[in-house]
């Protein structure tokens, strides 16, 4: 017997009492098979089965999400669609989108965390130890070939490693001390702008302290171990507050710290670390290093007055006697910019004292331009403005960079 096509109608399909609904619209109709009029065949059970089926299909869930419906024919393939479904729930457009903003809120943090550690460390001051380390390393190179040779980079590398780390210790510790001055004089740094809290501030800073002797003892350099504890006593004298310590309170203290840490301890250890450490040579000659120590000498005693001026108003109001607050801004602003002129005049003399013509030429001319900016910018400064008086000690800071790129050209 040939197979037989069953058209259903599709309301039937769609209610979930369909069995008893077809059985009242079709129980006395009759199909049409091949032209011919006849009753149908198929027992009653056949017929039950098939409704049964019907019904199981359409009492399963509906989901509320898209479909794709495949079609697979014209007639009784009708019933046999394939339905795919393309569900995708809130749940996964919710953990997507929040796993999206945990990621963008961990990399802002981390950015924000950075330019905080960035400003905790002074930046300035951390460049200008950079480059004093770079030039009293310079002046233990006896000819060019020490500094093509790899052994001259490593031991550069070994020099800013503890101590970059201890410039951090040294700029913490003295910001956690000066937290409520920094309110008043420098609110915008990260412990008084609250984008550090104090708690990061201890931890970043004793860290910094344990990671720079942890740097100096595996290195194993004696002038580079002597230079950085030397650094960390004085510094946290300079800023702790305790019996016989806190020594900013004092102006002339105060101004032997940074004289010490520029003049002495920064180019005394670096200049013995490279020549006696790494390039293993005795040392003959002190000229160079004699030189440098002169001219980072007047100029750090030019930073260490000046470095108060814009920070009169928190001093007085916590009983810091700078010489600021003593003599008065306008009057140690001349005095420094004095003190700051005679070193770049020292320097000048130690250039014409070299043999070499291109020597004379080059430090001479050089140090003579860096004098002449510093005069001549001094003119416009505003006493009244903590811009002005910042941006004119940041000046300062520029050109001794400079100055320690012609420095370690004087032999």
């Amino acid at each position: 017997m040939a197979s037989m096509s069953l058209r259903f109608s599709p309301n039937v399909c769609s209610l979930a009492n369909g069995g008893n609904l077809w059985r009242s619209k079709h129980s006395n109709k009759k199909f049409s098979y091949d032209g011919s009029s006849f009753a149908p065949k198929t027992s009653m059970h056949q017929r039950k089965s098939q409704i049964e089926y019907n019904l199981t299909r359409l009492q399963q869930p509906i989901m509320k999400n898209q479909f794709k419906s495949v079609e697979g024919g014209l007639t009784n393939e009708e019933n046999n669609k394939i339905y795919v479904p393309k569900a995708i729930s809130k749940e996964y457009f919710g953990s997507e989108e929040s796993s999206a903003s945990e990621t963008k809120d961990i990399v802002g943090s981390v950015k924000r965390f950075l330019v905080a550690l960035y400003w905790f460390c002074y930046p300035y001051t951390m460049f200008g130890r950079t480059l004093s380390t770079i030039a009293a390393s310079l002046l233990a190179v006896e000819r060019l070939s020490d500094i093509s040779s790899p052994l001259f980079f490593i031991g550069l590398f070994q020099a800013l490693l503890p101590f970059m780390f201890m410039d951090f210790y040294v700029n913490g510790v003295n910001q956690l001390y000066d937290y409520e001055i920094d309110k008043i004089n420098k609110p915008f740094l990260p412990l008084p702008s609250g984008a550090f809290s104090f708690t990061t501030g201890v931890v970043v800073t004793v860290g910094s302290a344990i990671m720079g002797f942890l740097a100096s003892y595996m290195i194993g350099s004696w002038p580079l171990f002597w230079g950085l504890l030397s650094f960390f006593l004085i510094w946290s004298g300079y800023s702790i507050k305790g019996p016989l310590l806190r020594w900013k309170k004092n102006p002339l203290l105060a101004a032997t710290c940074i004289f010490c840490s520029l003049a002495l301890i920064f180019p005394i250890s670096f200049f013995y670390h490279m020549k006696t450490f790494v390039l293993k040579r005795a040392v003959t000659s002190l000229k160079p290093l004699m030189f440098f120590v002169a001219f980072t000498s007047i100029y750090s005693l030019g930073i260490a007055l000046f470095k108060d001026i814009p920070d009169i108003e928190g001093d007085k109001a916590f009983g810091i006697q700078s010489f600021s607050t003593r003599l008065g801004q306008k009057k140690v602003f001349w005095i420094c910019v004095s003190i700051l002129e005679s070193a770049f005049g020292v320097a000048i003399l130690a250039g014409l004292s070299s043999s070499l013509l291109w020597v004379k030429l080059v430090t001479g001319l050089g140090h003579a331009v860096l004098a002449s900016i510093l005069w001549y910018q001094a003119k416009f400064v505003d006493l009244s403005d903590k811009g002005s008086i910042r941006s004119y000690y940041m000046l300062i800071w520029k050109l001794l960079y400079v100055a320690y790129f012609l420095m370690p050209l004087i032999r």
